[in-house]
């Protein structure tokens, strides 16, 4: 039905290795600015991610591209412990708990989706999404489901000091994050039945 499904099962947070995932990336052309359409649909418990601007020669595709981040918000919790991973990265307050930049909807680990206009369908029922790239005006946004939830820049002194203070930091290994200006699209294989379909792009 024109519909392309992951066949991986659900794997624990522990055992996710993206240097070993079956990320699906997109290798006729790269894109700089675009906008991105994608209908989407996750299982309970379920993680992925939309990766923009991917460049080749690293370990691993979250060594150099930012992620539009797809995951069961309500339910993530219930099927994976995420504690001493968030731990890991700093989040010590309800380290439990899917933090906001790690909900759908972020620029993962970057920018916050707002949770007022966020209309997120449940996990095992279609939503779709918008990735707006466009570099000329040094702006990403996303729209989930008609609505707009995020903006943020691409480049500059905010973009900068954000990665930083994250997990993409330097002193992490992450010396490329976000420094692409053109590059691939990926699709996340988390270690999930996750469904995609009608997807389109168009050149800006």
């Amino acid at each position: 039905d024109s519909v392309m499904t992951f066949t991986s099962e659900m794997v624990s947070e522990e055992e996710y290795d993206y240097k070993v995932s079956r990320d699906i990336i997109y290798g006729a052309q790269e894109f700089e600015n675009f906008e991105l359409y994608v209908e989407w649909k996750i299982p309970p418990g379920g993680n992925s991610g939309i990766f923009y601007h991917i460049a080749e020669g690293y370990d691993g595709i979250p060594e150099v591209a930012p992620e539009y981040q797809l995951i069961d918000d309500d339910h993530y919790t219930d099927f994976h412990d995420i504690t001493e991973y968030n731990k890991s990265i700093g989040i010590t307050e309800n380290p439990q708990d899917l933090h906001p930049l790690q909900a759908t909807g972020a620029d993962y680990a970057m920018y916050v989706a707002d949770p007022t206009k966020k209309n997120l369908n449940p996990a095992g029922e279609w939503n779709h999404v918008l990735l707006t790239i466009d570099h000329n005006k040094n702006e990403g946004s996303v729209k989930l489901n008609g609505t707009k939830i995020v903006e943020f820049p691409l480049s500059g002194e905010e973009w900068d000091s954000l990665v930083a203070n994250s997990k993409f930091n330097d002193d992490c290994g992450f010396k490329r994050f976000g420094k692409m200006k053109s590059g691939k699209i990926g699709l996340q294989d988390h270690g999930d039945k996750v469904s995609f379909r009608n997807i389109k792009i168009r050149k800006l």
